[in-house]
C-alpha cells in the first residue's frame, strides 16, 4: 500500500508538532525562593537568599603533597534571612565562598539531621553563588539548629 505525497506531508507535520511539544516540557522552572523559617526535616530542593554571620572551620584533614588525595574541609557556617537562621554546612571548595558578611543564594539546597537537629547543605546536585549584598537584617533569635527534633515511628493499625 502506497501513501501518497500528501499523506508523507501530514505525518511529518505531525513529528514536527511532537517534537516540539517534547521540547516545552523540558523547559527551566522559575526558581521558588523560600525563607528559613519555612524549612523542615527531610526535605530538600531549596532555593533562598541568605547572609553568612559566621563560619567555623570544623574538620581540616588530608595531605597537600599528594595530588590524587584531596583535602577535605568542612566548615559550619550560620546563615540566615529576615525570619530566621540556620547552621549551614560548607564543604570543601564551599568553604571559600561562605565568608561572613556575604549574600549567597543556595540553589537545591537540602535539609540534613545531625544529632537531632537541622542542617542545611548543598551536594553535588545544588550550587551556591555569591550574590550582591542583600538589604534585609538578620533575625538573629530564632535560629532552627537550635529546635531538636526527635523521629517517632508512627505505627498504623
Amino acid at each position: 500500500m502506497a501513501t501518497t505525497g500528501q499523506q508523507q506531508g501530514q505525518e511529518q507535520e505531525q513529528q514536527q508538532q511532537q517534537g516540539q511539544e517534547q521540547i516545552k516540557t523540558t523547559e527551566k522552572r522559575k526558581p521558588v525562593f523560600v525563607k528559613v523559617d519555612q524549612l523542615k526535616p527531610g526535605t530538600n530542593g531549596h532555593t533562598l537568599i541568605a547572609k553568612v554571620l559566621s563560619s567555623n572551620m570544623v574538620l581540616q584533614k588530608g595531605r597537600a603533597a599528594s595530588q590524587h588525595l584531596r583535602q577535605t574541609r568542612i566548615a559550619e557556617c550560620l546563615v540566615g534571612d529576615e525570619t530566621g537562621t540556620i547552621l549551614f554546612t560548607a564543604r570543601n571548595d564551599q568553604v571559600d565562598l561562605m565568608k561572613p558578611g556575604a549574600t549567597v543564594i543556595l540553589r537545591n539546597a537540602k535539609i540534613d539531621m545531625f544529632k537531632g537537629s537541622m542542617r542545611l547543605a548543598v551536594d553535588k546536585w545544588g550550587r551556591i553563588e555569591v550574590a550582591d549584598p542583600a538589604n534585609f537584617v538578620v533575625k538573629e533569635d530564632n535560629n532552627l539548629s537550635l529546635v531538636e527534633y526527635e523521629l517517632v515511628n508512627v505505627v498504623e493499625e
